[in-house]
């Protein structure tokens, strides 16, 4: 019983940040049609972004508290910079070619952002604990966890659930909606496209950034963290179908208590499970649990 328990809250944890990071991916997707091979390293530069502000926050003798909001500020620095200077100044421009194209140029700036990670930062790991020690410790059956991972499944519901709201309740939210029903008809009825574009692309760094920043106090901030969260991103978006929200969080779950079962009781299958789950989830639905198939434009 207390096997199950440590298996189910290990997932739970796993997937809250993992959720985050997807929710961004699914987002562009969704709005811009764009398999953002580079959101992996959004989320990098969100941990680093991260690693140094809180550095900068204690250096001018803040109270540790103060951490938290040098994580968000991190996340809100990453966005506003990075994201306008990609979209506008990189992927507008092969806007309405070849899917394949667009694959390749996000390909290729993930290497650029990874030799630019390590220009600035340098190749040593970085270690923020300060946020981590905040919450106390929370006893889960015969587990005891730090109280941090649980804010952290805390925030990535309230990601979850305002997005939601912020698409499905809101007037901004209706407008993203008919641009990504149809770009065409939103710009006909004098919707801003790119203004949108701009916006959701935005928005989606955010979150990566945002998952980074939120990563970073439980895990060594170093070179090639990018690789795995992209890998572990796309499983979560695939499984539960590209552009859908529920999708990212039920994917999200299946994938982090995938792991947490190998790792408890296979631990050498740890990143092999969740090829499995995602390969299990693709014979049945090959669209993904959440995606409808759709009728091809002719």
């Amino acid at each position: 019983m207390n096997t199950a328990v440590t298996i189910l809250a290990d997932g739970v944890i796993y997937a809250s940040w993992l959720f985050i990071v997807a929710l961004g991916l699914t987002l562009v997707f969704g709005v811009l049609k764009i398999l953002n091979i580079a959101h992996g390293s959004f989320y990098a530069v969100g941990a680093y972004a991260a690693a140094s502000f809180v550095a900068w926050f204690a250096a001018a003798g803040l109270p540790p508290y103060f951490s938290i909001i040098a994580l968000l500020s991190a996340s809100v620095a990453v966005a506003a910079l990075l994201a306008p200077l990609t979209e506008r100044g990189l992927l507008r421009v092969f806007y309405g070619r070849d899917e394949v194209l667009l694959v390749l140029v996000t390909y290729a700036l993930f290497l650029i952002l990874e030799d630019a990670t390590k220009l600035i930062w340098g190749v040593n790991p970085y270690f923020v604990s300060a946020p981590y020690q905040l919450f106390g410790n929370v006893a889960v059956g015969a587990q005891t966890y730090v109280g941090y991972d649980f804010v952290l499944i805390a925030v990535a519901a309230a990601c979850g659930i305002g997005v939601w709201w912020g698409l499905n309740r809101t007037r901004s939210g209706k407008v993203v909606l008919a641009v990504i029903h149809s770009a065409e008809i939103a710009a006909s009825m004098g919707i801003n496209v790119e203004r949108v574009y701009t916006f959701a692309f935005m928005f989606g760094i955010f979150l990566a950034a945002l998952g980074g920043a939120l990563t970073a106090p439980m895990i060594s901030v170093q070179p090639g963290i990018s690789v795995g969260v992209v890998i572990v991103s796309f499983a979560v978006v695939i499984i539960g179908g590209l552009g859908s929200i529920e999708g990212a969080a039920i994917g999200a779950l299946i994938v982090g208590l995938a792991r947490a079962l190998a790792v408890h009781t296979w631990p050498a299958a740890e990143l092999f499970s969740i090829y499995i789950a995602m390969a299990i989830v693709l014979i049945f639905r090959p669209e993904g649990l959440f995606q409808r198939v759709q009728a091809r434009r002719i």
